[in-house]
């Protein structure tokens, strides 16, 4: 289940693009009750004074899982080339799109320890898409008062609870 909201700012979503210089900055967090359990993911985009809200969540998941797909989500809402700044607290999304990544592929999406990679399917989407936009993948420490990601992070925790009252949980 996916929500997406235009900010308090009452701008369009959809006039949510970068121009020149300036990037996207994207926020994104996950949140799981129990892990495997019901879980959450959320994106804030800003750029030039708009912010643009997506959050979601699975009845049964993972943390890692909703990380990435706080990324994924983010990543698919831009409609065309960005240059992106995006923000995460997860080590597993930001060293997995940066470094990890480039051996799992040439490795057939095997370990060092030539075993699956855990979640392949989410990170070929989120591989796939970091294509498209000129990307910097950002480490942020999670609860730290960090305004973006705080914001982040309440949206994953509004996917995990949108779940919890749709009463699939």
């Amino acid at each position: 289940m996916n929500r997406d909201a235009a900010s308090a700012t009452g701008k369009a979503p959809a006039a949510l693009a970068s121009s020149g210089a300036d990037p996207i900055e994207i926020f994104t967090d996950g949140a799981c009750k129990g892990n495997p359990g019901v879980g959450g993911w959320g994106a804030l985009l800003r750029t030039r004074g708009k912010e643009r809200e997506l959050f979601g969540g699975e009845v049964h998941t993972t943390n890692n899982r909703m990380e990435l797909m706080g990324a994924i989500a983010a990543l698919e809402a831009l409609k065309r080339h960005c240059h992106v700044r995006l923000h995460t607290d997860s080590k597993y999304v930001q060293q997995g799109i940066s470094i990890w990544i480039h051996d799992w592929k040439k490795r057939g999406w095997k370990t060092a320890d030539k075993k699956p990679v855990k979640n392949e399917d989410l990170w070929r989407r989120l591989d796939a898409l970091a294509t498209q936009h000129q990307i910097e993948w950002v480490w942020v420490k999670g609860h730290a008062g960090h305004d973006g990601n705080e914001r982040a992070d309440e949206l994953a925790n509004r996917g995990v609870e949108l779940i919890q009252e749709q009463g699939n949980a």
